[in-house]
């Protein structure tokens, strides 16, 4: 019989009363310790409840938490198939969260707008020191899509999106990165509504000129240029914000 690997999950006993909150807790220390990584299969629900001292059925009140919180991807099977597969897609599982907070809360337009102009100035100003070419590709392929015919508000909101994406990729800060997806994602609705408060299709030359500009501050390596671009960007797409 083979003895365990050291340095692979270490699963402690459940001893408390709301035993699913410990084995979220339990799953959260080997992915914090690095020993559960995005891709690693979580053992079977049985397996996992004899590790932990637990019922299968707290087991099973964990996983569907954390697949509801896009950690986890469900899967079927016996034997080496079973259990769940960590995701690691931050970014879209933020963005289910913030959506849903940003409309219990009625967060003001101004906040919203705010937030973006405080992360994005500072990631297009980072952008114009570190981006490299493939991330200069992205943005111009992005600026390229704005310019296709017939384009409508929502074709150009998925274009500035991944504009937008692109630029705090390329800013070096996962975080920041993995806020701004997670921030479009929850306010896409409002980009749309905004383009075409702006009076579609007229608007759309001057928003492709606003994406021209910070491209140029950033390909030519001018944070202070790029932060201004985006920062005057913002405020043209919202000007009540």
């Amino acid at each position: 019989m083979s003895t365990p690997p050291t340095d692979g999950p270490d699963w402690r006993p459940v001893r408390r009363l709301r035993a699913h909150e410990e084995v979220l807790a339990r799953i959260e220390e080997q992915i914090t310790a690095g020993r559960l990584r995005p891709g690693d299969r979580l053992p079977g629900e049985r397996q996992l409840a004899e590790s932990l001292g637990v019922s299968r059925a707290s087991v099973r009140e964990a996983l569907r938490v954390l697949e509801a919180m896009g950690v986890l991807v469900s899967s079927t099977g016996r034997g080496p198939d079973a259990g769940a597969v960590l995701a690691g897609r931050p970014a879209e599982a933020l963005g289910d969260v913030l959506r849903l907070h940003v409309g219990l809360a009625h967060f003001s337009m101004h906040d919203i707008v705010e937030t973006r102009r405080v992360i994005e100035t500072w990631a297009a100003r980072s952008a114009a020191e570190h981006a490299g070419p493939e991330h200069l590709a992205r943005l111009r392929d992005a600026v390229g899509r704005m310019s296709a015919p017939d384009l409508t508000p929502d074709q150009f909101n998925a274009a500035d999106t991944d504009f937008h994406i692109v630029l705090a990729e390329a800013s070096g800060n996962s975080v920041v990165a993995t806020l701004m997806h997670g921030l479009r994602d929850a306010v896409g609705r409002h980009a749309v509504e905004a383009v075409e408060r702006l009076g579609w299709p007229e608007s759309a030359a001057a928003l492709r000129e606003d994406h021209d500009r910070i491209l140029a501050a950033v390909e030519s390596g001018r944070p202070d240029d790029a932060a201004e671009a985006v920062h005057d960007h913002l405020r043209r797409s919202y000007p009540e914000g």
